[in-house]
C-alpha cells in the first residue's frame, strides 16, 4: 500500500483509517502487507502496526522516488496498491508487479481551499493529466461521484467497494426529544476543506436571524484551530462553542450519541465516515450537497441536506428541524439501521475478496 500518510501520522484522517482496515483483513487472512508512507517529524523508519509493516521515508514530493529504490531490492508483490491524494505515486510507471489504483475523491476544488493561484490552478491541471496518464489502470473507490468523474477522465475499469466504520449501531436508541439549545456536532480534521468554519457562521446566524438557541461542538485538531477559535472569538460565540480535540473512539461515541445532529460542511468528500459513526449512534446529520456527503447521508431519510453550501444555508436546514420533530425519531432510527449495514463485519470480507481476486489474476 503506497499511501502519503499511515495510521501514526498527525494528519491521518478518514482515508488512513479505512485503509488500515482493508489492511488489517488482509493480515488476518494470512498475507504479508507493507505500508510505504511519507516520514513525518519524530516518527520511526520502520514500525508494526496490526501486523502491517510500516515504512516511512521521503515527504510529499519525494517519497515515490524513496520507494522506489526500495522496492527495486525486494521480491515482487502479488499487488501494489497506489492510493491518490491529489497526487499518485506513479506506480505503474516504475513498479513491475502488478497496481491498482485507490482514490477516494477526486480533489478538483479541493486544491483551491490549499492552495492559491496559480498553484491551485496547477494542481487541478496536473490531476487531470494524471488521471488520463492512468486510463488503463483498475481504479477502486467507494463513492459512486467519484466513479463517474474517474469514468469522465477516460478511466476504464473501475470497481465500487463500500467504506465501513468500526463503529457497532446501538441496538436500542435512548430518548432524545428535539429540545433547545440544539446540540450540534462536527468531527473532522480542521483543515480548510473541511470549512468548519462555516458551521460556526451557521451557528452564529441560527442565533441572531433565526432565534434558536444551539451550542456546537468541535472534535477534531488540526492547522485551521488557531483561525477557528479566533473565528469563536470574533462572533462572541465562545459560551456556545467547544473545541474537544482529539478524542478516543469511546469518547468521540460517546459525543456523537448526546448530539442532535452532525454537521458536516466540507467542500468535498469520498463518502463521509463521519456521518456513518453519528448515524451508528442514533445521531443524524446535517451536511452540504457536496459529492460524497449526498451519498452517506439521505436527505429527509437518515438526515437532511441543505440547500446550499453555505453558513446562511446550513442554519435555515437546522431552523427548519422543530418543524420536523416527529420526523426525527424516524430519522434517528433509519439512520442507525443502516449505518449497522456498513459495519467492517459486513463490508471487509467482500473488500478482501475482491483484492485477493487482483493479486491473483495473470499480470
Amino acid at each position: 500500500m503506497l499511501n502519503w500518510r499511515d495510521p501514526h501520522n498527525p494528519l491521518a484522517g478518514g482515508a488512513e483509517r479505512v485503509t488500515h482496515a482493508y489492511l488489517r483483513g488482509l493480515v488476518e487472512r494470512g498475507h504479508e502487507v507493507t505500508w510505504f508512507a511519507n516520514a513525518f517529524e519524530g516518527c520511526r523508519a520502520e514500525q508494526m502496526i496490526d501486523g502491517i509493516r510500516v515504512l516511512r521515508a521521503g515527504g510529499k514530493f519525494t517519497s515515490w522516488t524513496k520507494v522506489r529504490k526500495w522496492h527495486s531490492e525486494q521480491q515482487p508483490f502479488d499487488l501494489v496498491i497506489d492510493q491518490h491524494h491529489g497526487i499518485p505515486w506513479y506506480a505503474p510507471v516504475w513498479c513491475p508487479d502488478k497496481c491498482v489504483a485507490y482514490i477516494h475523491e477526486v480533489l478538483g476544488p479541493i486544491w483551491d481551499s490549499f492552495y492559491s493561484w496559480p498553484i491551485s490552478a496547477i494542481g487541478k491541471w496536473q490531476e487531470k493529466l494524471t488521471l488520463r496518464q492512468y486510463g488503463a489502470v483498475q481504479f477502486w473507490t467507494a463513492s459512486s461521484y467519484t466513479r463517474e468523474l474517474l469514468e469522465q477522465q477516460g478511466i476504464r475499469s473501475i470497481t465500487q467497494i463500500p467504506y465501513g466504520v468500526d463503529v457497532r449501531a446501538l441496538e436500542a436508541l435512548p430518548e432524545k426529544e428535539l429540545d433547545e439549545p440544539l446540540r450540534l456536532i462536527t468531527v473532522s480534521r480542521l483543515a480548510p476543506n473541511k470549512q468548519v468554519d462555516h458551521a460556526i457562521t451557521a451557528l452564529k446566524i441560527l442565533h441572531e436571524e433565526h432565534q434558536l438557541e444551539a451550542n456546537l461542538k468541535i472534535v477534531g485538531q488540526g492547522q485551521e484551530e488557531s483561525a477557528l477559535r479566533q473565528l469563536v472569538v470574533g462572533l462572541g460565540l465562545q459560551e456556545h462553542v467547544e473545541f474537544l480535540g482529539a478524542l478516543s473512539e469511546a469518547e468521540k461515541e460517546n459525543s456523537l450519541q448526546k448530539a442532535h445532529f452532525l454537521l458536516h460542511t466540507s467542500v468535498r468528500e469520498g463518502w463521509g465516515l463521519n456521518v456513518v459513526e453519528a448515524n451508528a449512534m442514533g445521531t443524524p446529520a446535517i451536511v452540504y450537497p457536496s459529492p460524497g456527503l449526498v451519498e452517506s447521508t439521505l436527505h429527509r431519510e437518515t438526515g437532511l441536506v441543505a440547500d446550499e453550501d453555505s453558513p446562511s444555508g446550513l442554519a435555515s436546514t437546522i431552523a427548519e428541524v422543530q418543524s420536523h420533530e416527529g420526523a426525527y425519531q424516524d430519522w434517528r432510527m433509519a439512520a442507525r439501521d443502516r449505518a449497522a449495514d456498513f459495519h467492517w463485519d459486513h463490508v471487509l470480507p467482500k473488500a478482501c475478496d475482491q483484492l485477493e481476486e487482483w493479486a491473483s489474476v495473470e499480470h
